[in-house]
Formats: structure tokens, sequence, C-alpha cells
């Protein structure tokens, strides 16, 4: 495949998306092609660890390629995306659970599908350049690949900020957030790469550890966890409107774009990730129930005609940001029955 490099170098499985032009966006068969090689690697004794990286300067992953589940949609054939997503969660929750180490490397652009097949690893490296984020809820999807979790798990409220505004985060924010681990600058890469690959030793990452430079939501987090203290998206922006600063009003423009039925939607399910108990595959079962329906029932489709197709930036959502829905969240976010993610291989 001209997509994904897979391979076997020295003590590590490698693994290195090789689409740079596309932003090493992920094709659904880059999917199934990673998880059949953990499959293998898992019991193989030749293998020590995994290392994930990918060609180009500007991105990691900027996420999942998404124009066949638009088509397939928009022709009403809402089972293609369905599967898609059971089995790309299926293989983020493998990424969290894996027995071996998992180190990924996330130059640039990390967003979306890029975050789960790096996110969920042992040992998550950014540097100079990375930009991680989860900007789902502008083309009316929620936070999925598990990034839910991450987002629930992340210091106060920045969670519900990072997730409806899709803000995206530098290195350090990354590590404070919990999206990464450490800062190793770009340029000693190579070096740590051919270590890990001869010495399969995963310590070898803290000796070029160095500090990030400086990120903003560290200073930022007072006011976001006074902004997002609500309950609902609702809350949330009521706040927001009674606040006179300039954060507000950032962040009330960034929430302008976005769709109000993911939004509502994300903000739910990062409470319902609270807590004690919720693991990754807890996350990506509510995660499906909103991806399940969403072709047919939410602002997808018409986000991704928008963003990706006609570029036209001006999306028609479904509801009004004035009064974002409540009882659609809760239809959207109700368990699947006999559709329930299993994390099975169909076949």
């Amino acid at each position: 495949m001209n997509d994904i490099n897979i391979r076997v170098s020295g003590r590590a499985g490698r693994i290195t998306l090789t689409r740079p032009k596309a932003l090493n966006a992920m094709t659904y068969d880059m999917c199934l092609a990673i998880e059949a090689a953990l499959d293998t690697w898992r019991d193989d004794d030749a293998v020590d660890l995994v290392i994930i990286d990918a060609e180009g300067d500007k991105a990691f992953c900027a996420g999942g390629d998404i124009q066949d589940i638009y088509a397939a949609g928009l022709s009403g054939d809402f089972a293609y995306g369905q599967q898609f997503w059971a089995d790309e969660y299926r293989l983020n929750a493998k990424i969290a659970e894996y027995p071996k180490p998992y180190v990924a490397f996330m130059q640039g652009f990390t967003m979306g599908g890029g975050v789960g097949i790096s996110c969920h690893g042992s040992h998550r490296i950014v540097c100079e350049n990375s930009q991680i984020a989860m900007p789902e809820c502008g083309i009316g999807l929620v936070p999925d690949v598990g990034g839910s979790l991450i987002l629930a798990r992340a210091p106060g409220r920045l969670g519900e900020y990072l997730g409806t505004t899709a803000t995206r985060m530098g290195p350090a924010d990354a590590i404070f957030a919990g999206f990464a681990d450490t800062y190793v600058p770009q340029t000693h890469w190579p070096d740590l790469i051919a270590s890990l690959e001869t010495a399969a030793d995963p310590g070898a990452i803290a000796l070029l550890s160095q500090t990030p430079p400086h990120g903003v939501m560290r200073d930022l987090l007072a006011q976001i966890n006074t902004a997002f203290g609500g309950e609902t998206l609702l809350d949330i922006l009521n706040g927001l409107h009674a606040t006179d600063t300039e954060f507000a009003a950032d962040t009330l423009k960034k929430l302008s774009r976005n769709s109000p039925l993911a939004m509502a939607s994300a903000v739910e399910m990062i409470h319902r990730l609270r807590g004690t108990g919720i693991d990754i595959r807890r996350a990506l079962e509510l995660e499906y129930r909103f991806t399940y329906r969403a072709m047919e029932h939410s602002d997808f489709l018409e986000g991704i005609r928008a963003a990706v197709i006609d570029k036209d930036r001006a999306p028609k959502w479904k509801h009004d940001l004035s009064a974002p829905p409540a009882l659609a969240v809760t239809q959207m976010l109700m368990p699947l029955g006999a559709a329930k993610l299993t994390f099975e291989k169909k076949g």
C-alpha cells in the first residue's frame, strides 16, 4: 500500500504514514492495515515495541479521509460509515490496551483520526510545530476516536473548552491537557528512533526530553473553569454572554462556527465520562451512539459539504446557537440496542 509503510526494523514494529501531500489523512485501508500489524506483533517475540510516525513536516495525521463516508451518506448508504467507525474505534481501543510500548511521534497537525492512532499510545512525543486538536464539532461530529475520554480527563473544564471550540494545542498545551507526554525537538527524532529500534528501551525518550515552549492553556484555565462550569451548552453560552472579557468574546466567536448539536452533545459526553471506572471502551461506545446516527440525524453531512466539498465555510446547521437542542442530544446519545459497538471484527 502506497499510503503506509509497515515493517519490522531491529526490535521495533514500524508504522509510517506516507501520504504527506494529503496531510497523512487516514483512509479505511490504512486503519485496517495498522490493526493487522498490531495483531501480528502482539505475540511476536521479535517485536518489543511499536513506533508510529509519518512523512513530511506539516502533519502526523490531520484526520480521517472522510470523502468516501460523505459520498456514501449522501446516497443514503449509512452502513458504510457505521462500519468504518466501528472498525476505527476497535483500533483505537487496541492501541490504548496494547501490551507493548507504543511510541507516537506527532509533528505538525495531529487531529481527529490522527489523535486516535497516536494519543492513546503509551509514549506520545511532540515537537516544536506540533498542533493537536479535536475539530469535529466544526463538521457536525463530536470529538471521537476516544478523544472524548482524554478531554474528560483534562484539568478542570479544559476538555469542554477544547472539545467545543476546536482550539489547537501547541506542544506545552498538549502535554498539559493530557494528549501528549514528552517534548523532544524534531532534530533529535532520527537518533531517538534508531535507539528505540536497537535497544527497545522507551527510557531513551526521557534522556532527550526538554521543556517545551510556553503554552497558554495553563494561564487560561481559571477563566475556562468559570466559563465552562455549566451543565449544558446553553449554561456555558449564557455565562460567556454575561462576561465582558476578551476571552469570552474570543470563545463565543469560536463557538459560533460550530454545530450546536455537536457541541451540546460533546459537553454531555464529557460530563458522562468523568469519574472513576470509565475506560476507553466506555468512551468509544458512547461516541459510537452519536456517529452511528450522524449521517442521518446530525449536521455531519452538511458540515462536510461546507468544509471539505464546497468549501464555502457557510454550513446551515439544524439548530440555532441561541437555543441549543436538549431533546436531540438525548436522542443522539441513547443506547443503540443490537447495534451497540462490540469491538468485534465482522467475518
